[in-house]
């Protein structure tokens, strides 16, 4: 066979393997939760995610609502090795695996990773490469980069947690959250470990819908990641009680009625604690990278992130000013 046309068969073979794999792991995270999966949550009015990206002047920005939470579902997709962290059923209730994943032991790996990580993040403990290839069995030696890969990007994805290596020469990794959550909040049974994974999604839902975001396209964006009002969800619980009640409670969102609304509709907006540990521009880069692109292609969005910066460091200097002006002044008395 000509060398031309085995080229093209193989490319050809290597997209059909993708996109089987894909859509396997699409299905699987659809299944993440508890229970059968209804078709969707009260408030979603039934709308499909494409919905979000119709009748909108930014319909490209917020249309990423919804090819985002496919990128982080699939990035959130693994064995039942994954189902074993904090807060899941038992292991007869664990998420089925599918056919393509059960048979990749890369996967398998990355999943039994992942959960050592998270346990390592709630003890405050660092992880050497070491102990990471002693995990995932020294003959996977080779295919470390690719392992570590996957992990460093479910981490972000799912958990909101970035892996570093903080000594190169011992090659020793250590996770911090992407929020500057304070410290004696970082493992606390309150609400950064595991679920802070989700408020940098919800908080991007908000903010490239005009940084207010209606209940409907909340539900839009949660039905794709499988979470669904009154079903519990292994790794974040019920997500009505988390979005409404938990996350409004400690200032990450406010949710309120739409002024004027009869019947009643409902808002989320960011709330304090959101503009105190995060940034737009952070929260923008997240969602090009669960997009596979730069933050700079919501132009609109963008461009209010670098206002944004710009606002915040205007702030920081005139606050170093006024500090040091008040520190002459008592120091002349």
């Amino acid at each position: 066979m000509p060398r031309g046309q085995k080229s093209k068969l193989r490319a050809r073979e290597k997209r059909r393997q993708a996109q089987s794999k894909a859509q396997a792991l699409g299905a699987q995270a659809a299944s993440a939760g508890e229970g059968e999966s209804p078709s969707s949550s009260p408030g979603s009015g039934g709308a499909s995610p494409s919905t979000l990206a119709e009748g909108s002047p930014q319909k490209s920005e917020r249309g990423a609502a919804a090819s985002s939470a496919a990128a982080i579902s699939c990035a959130s997709s693994g064995e039942s090795a994954m189902s074993q962290a904090e807060g899941s059923p038992s292991s007869s209730r664990a998420v089925p695996s599918s056919e393509s994943s059960s048979k990749d032991p890369l996967t398998r790996k990355v999943g039994m990773l992942v959960q050592v990580l998270l346990h390592k993040y709630k003890m405050k403990e660092p992880i050497t490469k070491a102990e990471m290839l002693k995990i995932i069995n020294k003959k996977y030696k080779e295919h470390f980069p690719e392992i570590l890969r996957r992990v460093t990007e479910r981490m972000e994805l799912v958990f909101g947690l970035d892996l570093k290596e903080v000594d190169p020469s011992n090659h020793l990794y250590v996770l911090f959250s992407q929020l500057d959550l304070p410290d004696d909040e970082n493992t606390s049974e309150g609400m950064s470990f595991p679920k802070n994974g989700l408020l940098m999604p919800l908080l991007g839902v908000i903010f490239l819908n005009g940084n207010r975001a209606t209940e409907e396209e909340m539900w839009e964006f949660l039905n794709v990641l499988g979470l669904y009002a009154g079903r519990r969800h292994f790794i974040f619980g019920e997500p009505r009680k988390l979005i409404t009640k938990d996350l409004v409670q400690q200032q990450y969102l406010e949710y309120r009625q739409v002024s004027g609304s009869d019947p009643p509709r409902f808002e989320f907006l960011w709330g304090p604690r959101a503009y105190a540990e995060t940034t737009k521009m952070k929260v923008l880069e997240f969602w090009a990278k669960a997009n596979d692109t730069v933050p700079s292609a919501f132009q609109a969005r963008y461009e209010e992130a670098v206002r944004d910066e710009e606002e915040r460091a205007l702030a920081r200097a005139t606050a170093r000013a006024l500090s040091r002006a008040m520190s002459r002044r008592s120091s002349q008395r």
